[in-house]
């Protein structure tokens, strides 16, 4: 597949039009879903007009990566990634679909995002200032931005609706939405993940600062299952460890250049956003490319 097909949004004729996301476009096939990633890119949760070269292949692949990594941990929903065993009416459109989607299996899933953080950065970053607590976790004083913690912290969040921002909540807040046993479950599991990953990408030259999952359970089994994507640079931070320096905001794998552009203008953060010049284009689609090629070298 060409990198010059930018893909935006996807309707096949013949299929039910999807139910579409900041970035991915989900087609509801009964027990089973195809997720396609597009190259959609968001920031402060509004959509760009203009899309990111192989972004949604990036994105796609990565996940992939990490499920094949992790599936002894847990299980999660892939069927295949291979387009000739999506359903019929899809093949058609492999030149679209190749190697940015993924047929999926269906879950009930949870009301939370599961976020583990590694280092102190973000949101976390500024409540750690305010209170010297990341969503209710207390920690020690001295703690510098980007420092890493002596243990990774599970710190969940709401999962907001389009367009809104998720909000960070305690796990005590997380118990009285899914129960003591399954909050239990998912904060083990989302810890044991990130560890794994954080242990590979490390040995990369790629630090995961921290990492959001989700999670769904079997409609028929009930088994807890990951979903939705995997450690990639838009659900996690991703830091190049020869540049790591703790005291200061770090240089990323993902938006970075989306972000500081933004964050140069006079934008109010508010549909509509402004337009991005191609330099920021061909910029960010490199630090993505250059994500993956790192990763799976």
């Amino acid at each position: 597949m060409s990198d010059q097909l930018i893909v935006m949004k996807t309707d096949f004729a013949g299929v039910p039009a999807p139910m579409r996301g900041k970035v991915r476009d989900v087609y509801d096939l009964g027990d089973k879903l195809l997720i396609v990633v597009t190259d959609r890119i968001s920031a402060y949760d509004v959509i760009m007009e203009e899309g990111i070269p192989g972004k949604g292949v990036v994105l796609n692949q990565i996940s992939k990566f990490w499920f094949d990594k992790t599936r002894d941990i847990i299980s999660n929903h892939v069927i295949s990634t291979d387009v000739s065993d999506f359903p019929h009416a899809f093949h058609k459109y492999s030149d679209i679909l190749e190697g940015r989607s993924m047929l999926v299996k269906k879950t009930n899933p949870l009301p939370v995002e599961c976020v583990v953080r590694g280092y102190v950065a973000g949101s976390g970053w500024k409540e750690y200032q305010e209170s010297q607590t990341i969503c209710g976790i207390e920690l020690p004083s001295g703690i510098l931005e980007s420092g890493k913690l002596a243990e990774p912290i599970f710190t969940p969040a709401t999962k907001a609706k389009m367009g809104d921002h998720d909000e960070n909540i305690t796990f005590e807040q997380t118990v009285e939405l899914i129960g003591k046993e399954m909050a239990q479950k998912v904060r083990q599991v989302s810890i044991a993940l990130y560890l794994r990953a954080r242990e590979i990408a490390d040995k990369k030259g790629i630090i995961i600062a921290d990492t959001k999952f989700e999670f769904g359970t079997d409609l028929e089994t009930g088994e807890l299952i990951l979903i939705d994507e995997a450690l990639t640079p838009d659900s996690s931070r991703f830091w190049p460890k020869d540049e790591y320096e703790p005291g200061r905001p770090q240089k990323s794998f993902d938006k970075q250049f989306v972000r500081d552009y933004l964050t140069s203008l006079n934008w109010d953060k508010t549909p509509p956003p402004p337009h991005l010049p191609s330099e920021v284009i061909s910029g960010t689609s490199e630090k993505y490319k250059e994500a993956l090629c790192i990763l799976t070298d």
